[in-house]
C-alpha cells in the first residue's frame, strides 16, 4: 500500500518529525525576588542560576513558571517573594475596587501554596490611615485575621524601582527560609543558617573531605554541611555540655547521624593533620564570650587548628572580631589568609576568612 503523499518522501523506518512543542512554557509565570543577607547577593545569584525554569534573572529577581516549592528549598535566601505590580500613584490606590480585587486575587494565589493563616503588612507608615483601611480591606476578602506583628503572611509594599507604580510583594512561605525546619533547640548568638551554607559552599565542597566544626553550638554548620552531600567524616565539639545536647536535638530533628562530643576545642587531644576542613563560627564578644576573653582564645584557637589541618587544609572562621583576628594573621608564620565576604546579620557586620597553611 502506497504512503500517503506527506510521507512518500521520508526514508523507509520514519516518520515525518512534528514542531518541538514546550510543555513547560504553558505554565503561568509568576515575578518573584530573593531577600539575602547583604553580602551573600553573590551566593544566592550562584544559587538561583540553578533552579531550572528561572528565567529573566536580573540581581535576585527572575521569572519562574514551576511550582513554588521549588523555591522554598533555596538555602542561601532569607525568603521568596512573589511581586506584582500596580500603576497607581500611592497605596492609597490600592483601595479601589479593580485594584483591591486584583491584589486579593494576588494574595490569595499566595495562600493556595503557602497555607499562611494570617496576615501583616510591611511598609512605611503601616500606621496611617490608608494601610490601616488596607489592612481592614484585606482582612474581610481574604477571610484572614491581621496580626501586625506576628501575621504568617507578609505584605511589603514599595514604590516601583523603575516607573511610577507601587510593588506588593508577598512571601510565599509562612516563615523566612532561613528558619530551618530542623532548628527545635534555639542558643544565643546562634548562626544565620543562610552564612552557614555560603560558608560550605565558598570553603569548597568536596566528599573526601574530612571536616572538624570547633565550639559548634547547636549544630548549624554541621547540619548545613551534611544537608550538601557526603564527607569522609564530619565532626563538632563543644565545651558546653547544654550546647552539645541542643547540636544533639537539631541533628536528630534534621534525620541527620553526626558526631558531636563534650570536647574542649583548644585541647582536643585529636591527632595531628586529622582534617582537611575546620570550619567555625568563634564568639564576637556579644551573646557569647567577651572581648578580652577572646584576645586569649583567638591565638590559642588558631594554634590548635593549625596542628590538627592537613598539610593541604582549609580552615573557614566567621567573626565580628575583625580587627583582632586580622591582627593576629598580620606577619603570621602559619597562615596564608583572604577574606571570602562581609555579611550585616542581626545588627553586626562578620567576615568570613578561609585559611590555608604556609
Amino acid at each position: 500500500m502506497p504512503r500517503p503523499p506527506s510521507d512518500r518522501f521520508q526514508p523507509a523506518g520514519k516518520r515525518k518529525s512534528r514542531p518541538k512543542t514546550d510543555h513547560r512554557a504553558r505554565q503561568p509565570a509568576h515575578e518573584y525576588e530573593l531577600e539575602v543577607l547583604p553580602g551573600l547577593e553573590h551566593v544566592a545569584a550562584t544559587e538561583l542560576a540553578a533552579v531550572p525554569l528561572a528565567r529573566d534573572i536580573r540581581g535576585l529577581r527572575f521569572w519562574f513558571p514551576g511550582d513554588p516549592e521549588r523555591l522554598t528549598r533555596l538555602r542561601s535566601a532569607l525568603a521568596a517573594y512573589r511581586i506584582r505590580t500596580w500603576d497607581v500613584p500611592r497605596p492609597r490606590g490600592l483601595l479601589g475596587h479593580q485594584q483591591l480585587g486584583e491584589l486579593t486575587e494576588f494574595l490569595q494565589g499566595v495562600l493556595a501554596v503557602g497555607g499562611q493563616t494570617s496576615f501583616r503588612l510591611g511598609a512605611a507608615g503601616k500606621e496611617s490611615v490608608v494601610m490601616q483601611r488596607l489592612a481592614e480591606e484585606l482582612e474581610n476578602a481574604l477571610e484572614l485575621p491581621y496580626r501586625p506583628e506576628d501575621g504568617q503572611l507578609l505584605i511589603r509594599l514599595r514604590p516601583e524601582t523603575d516607573g511610577p507604580g507601587w510593588e506588593v510583594l508577598a512571601r510565599t512561605t509562612p516563615k523566612p527560609l532561613s528558619a530551618r525546619p530542623w532548628r527545635v533547640c534555639n542558643m544565643n548568638g546562634g548562626l544565620n543558617a543562610t552564612l552557614a551554607y555560603a560558608t560550605h559552599k565558598l570553603a569548597g565542597q568536596r566528599d573526601v573531605d574530612r571536616i572538624f566544626n570547633p565550639m559548634c553550638g547547636s549544630g548549624t554548620l554541621l547540619i548545613e554541611r551534611d544537608l550538601l552531600g557526603p564527607s569522609d567524616a564530619l565532626v563538632g565539639v563543644d565545651l558546653d555540655p547544654a550546647a552539645v545536647a541542643c547540636a544533639r536535638t537539631n541533628i536528630e530533628a534534621a534525620g541527620r547521624q553526626i558526631e558531636v562530643a563534650q570536647i574542649d576545642a583548644l585541647h582536643t587531644g585529636l591527632a595531628a593533620r586529622s582534617f582537611d576542613l575546620i570550619v567555625a563560627d568563634l564568639p564576637w564578644g556579644d551573646a557569647i564570650g567577651t572581648h578580652g576573653g577572646n584576645a586569649a582564645l583567638y591565638p590559642a584557637f588558631l594554634g590548635e587548628m593549625h596542628r590538627l589541618l592537613s598539610r593541604q587544609g582549609r580552615l573557614a572562621v566567621i567573626t565580628h572580631e575583625i580587627r583582632l583576628f586580622e591582627g593576629l594573621l598580620t606577619g603570621s608564620t602559619q597562615w596564608n589568609a583572604r577574606e571570602l565576604l562581609q555579611v550585616a546579620s542581626g545588627g553586626h557586620h562578620p567576615k568570613v576568612y578561609l585559611l590555608n597553611r604556609r
